[in-house]
């Protein structure tokens, strides 16, 4: 039980930085990376949403916590004001 604690932990720290501007950095596989700019819109049980503002349009992405912890994901959170703070494998 002790990665189900660990993602509980994920989310509880998301959760202060709601609104917040974030940078994204996703791995889709095959060699493929995103990198993206957007706000942290939302948490929830076994997600966190992120509003991502492009050319003309607003798309919303999920990922899962766990993609955080297998490092699929890496999130960069830069409140206003603040340093920054690295969410991924590494920080826990």
């Amino acid at each position: 039980m002790a990665s189900r604690s660990v993602l509980v932990d994920i989310k509880r720290d998301l959760e202060a930085y709601v609104g917040e501007k974030i940078r994204l950095k996703a791995n889709k596989g095959r060699k493929k990376i995103v990198e993206r700019e957007g706000v942290l819109e939302g948490t929830y049980p076994n997600i966190f949403t992120v509003r991502l503002s492009e050319a003309d349009s607003v798309r919303r992405v999920s990922y899962s916590y766990a993609d955080l912890l297998t490092e699929a994901v890496e999130l960069v959170v830069c409140p206003s004001g603040g340093r920054e703070t690295k969410f991924g494998a590494q920080s826990r």
